[in-house]
């Protein structure tokens, strides 16, 4: 019993010093990502299988999605620490990708046949069209 918490203490510890050197600590931004990632992931599967399309290549491609996107966040905040910034570069991205989670967990419920608010519908019709991805017909 007192090795399995050396082992987690140990591994607690690890897991603190890199969230500390690549994201400078656990702010609420990166907790509200964190969070927000693992609803999306969440609700995809759920969807997915309510849909009857759950696959494992795409559940992987989900989650190298998340790693890349965890990567970017690292990487404004080493960006941050060249220029010296209190997290500029940092909180833009953080603030980006929990946009486009939120999106995609509403876009998910919506698969599930959740009824989504119209207001809802027009602000993802509205984004999506900002991004510069085409809108799909049943979205207009």
């Amino acid at each position: 019993m007192e090795k399995l918490a050396i082992i987690y203490n140990g591994m607690t510890l690890g897991i603190g010093a890199c969230v500390g050197f690549l994201y400078g600590g656990a702010s609420g931004l990166l907790i509200a990502l964190v969070t927000l990632a693992a609803f999306d992931y969440l609700t995809g599967l759920l969807a997915s299988g309510y849909e009857g399309k759950l696959n494992s290549k795409v559940g992987f491609r989900g989650i190298a999605k998340k790693v890349m996107m965890f990567t970017l966040v690292a990487v404004a905040h080493q960006l941050d620490l060249i220029i010296g910034d209190s997290g500029v570069f940092m909180d833009m991205v953080i603030f980006f990708y929990l946009g486009n989670e939120l999106l995609s967990i509403l876009e998910n419920a919506g698969r599930t046949g959740l009824p989504i608010p119209d207001q809802l519908k027009k602000a993802i019709q509205v984004l999506k069209g900002k991004s510069g991805e085409p809108q799909k017909e049943e979205d207009k």
